[in-house]
């Protein structure tokens, strides 16, 4: 059987890591083994936080949500209960935006979900 030499290809390895760690500090930018391990680690940070930002931003739209009704003296729980019984169909991300944006029209769908229990 006759050799095979692998040069061409690891060197192609090598350059596709390191060009993944540019950027880093120190050895982790210029040193294959140290570099590989941090690209694996970055990537498993990455996935991880792709899951952990759709919690963050709900958690942010609420205490956005929440701190606009409290100005109106209902707490948050109070309002999306409302909001169902309305059977007013807006989510989370909207009614924050809408509540930083336009403060006029969050005010009438405050009042108007207030008025419909009353």
């Amino acid at each position: 059987m006759t050799r095979i030499k692998r040069g061409v290809h690891s060197r192609f390895r090598h350059k596709k890591i390191l060009k993944l760690s540019k950027g880093y500090y120190g050895a982790r930018s210029r040193s294959y083994r140290v570099a590989k391990q941090s690209v694996i680690k970055s990537y498993q940070y990455s996935y991880r936080d792709r899951k952990k930002k759709k919690n963050f931003f709900r958690k942010l739209w609420i205490i956005r949500i929440n701190a606009s009704v409290r100005k109106h003296g209902i707490t948050y729980s109070k309002f999306m209960n409302l909001l169902k019984k309305s059977s007013i169909k807006v989510n989370r991300k909207m009614l924050s935006e809408i509540s930083i944006s336009s403060k006029e029209v969050f005010n009438n769908l405050v009042e108007k979900v207030r008025n419909k229990t009353i």
